[in-house]
């Protein structure tokens, strides 16, 4: 589908994009996703019926702005917070030709890497909605909708939303860049790994991190880690802690909220014992997923 030649013929017509190889049906969300009396349920929803002034981006892309919805998509969004941390990244997969205010035609358009070559996949804005409720990724800003049309993106390109339910958060850093994954089992880390991630953080590799868990439960465990869970490597650092040095990871969960509760975490006595200077340049106290 060319995206510049459909949005021309729907402005030219006075219509609103509809999407025939991606309807706004229970076919996209995929049979098994819900039980029957939900899928019957959901709605398709346009930004502009939900918000007087939709916006595909405010104030700039972060990771910030993702907020999980009902499907178990973190190992996809995971990847999309750490392809935020890298701007040049996201314009291979966000172009900049389209949004609410100019040329509006309820058509949009976003770019993964598949099999060697970067593919254009055109959408339509209609999103799934169930009791009034986002199905997919919601924005933390009510009316900034690119999370939402860029998972709807990759759902066409899988085949439905239910072919994101579970996934492998490697595969996903591929699809959004292009780049080369390299994958280090916790297990039996090599000796070096601290080094090996204060080297990928200074050569702005994309870094991600998941825990082992069976599919489809997400289960919280007591200090706030979920088991079958796909997390975002924000940064790393090594600071000046009592006598010695501790090296720390910065880990953000595409919750947007629940957080570890261990040392180092957001209440933790630990920071109380840093130098103003680190725990002034590293700490942040905010329940928005994030914590080293």
């Amino acid at each position: 589908q060319d995206f510049n030649h459909l949005r021309a013929l729907c402005l030219s017509q006075g219509l609103l994009f509809e999407d025939a190889t991606f309807p706004a049906h229970v076919s996209s969300i995929g049979p098994n996703l819900l039980p029957e009396d939900k899928l019957r349920r959901i709605q398709w929803k346009r930004p502009t019926e939900l918000q007087r002034n939709p916006y595909l981006i405010m104030d700039g892309v972060s990771r910030f702005d993702i907020m999980q919805g009902e499907i178990g998509d973190c190992w996809m969004l995971a990847a999309l917070g750490s392809v935020t941390l890298q701007k040049q990244f996201l314009e291979n997969v966000l172009p900049k030709d389209q949004g609410f205010q100019d040329d509006y035609a309820g058509i949009f358009h976003f770019r993964f890497w598949q099999y060697g070559d970067w593919v254009d996949v055109v959408i339509d804005d209609r999103l799934p909605f169930l009791n009034g409720r986002y199905l997919s990724v919601h924005p933390r800003t009510s009316n900034e909708f690119w999370p939402s049309l860029l998972e709807k993106a990759y759902a066409k390109l899988r085949g439905s939303y239910q072919n994101l339910h579970g996934g492998y958060l490697s595969d996903a850093l591929v699809d959004l860049t292009g780049g080369v994954q390299v994958q280090f089992s916790l297990k039996d880390p090599p000796p070096d790994l601290e080094e090996i991630l204060k080297a990928a953080d200074k050569s702005k590799c994309l870094m991600g991190c998941s825990t082992s868990g069976q599919l489809r439960r997400n289960i919280e465990l007591r200090n706030g880690i979920v088991q079958g869970h796909a997390y975002t490597v924000t940064a790393v650092a090594k600071i000046r802690y009592r006598n010695g040095w501790k090296h720390l990871i910065r880990i953000w969960n595409p919750w947007g909220h629940g957080e570890w509760k261990g040392p180092w975490s957001d209440d933790s006595p630990q920071w109380d014992h840093v130098e103003p200077k680190f725990r002034e340049a590293l700490f942040r106290n905010k329940a928005d997923g994030e914590f080293w």
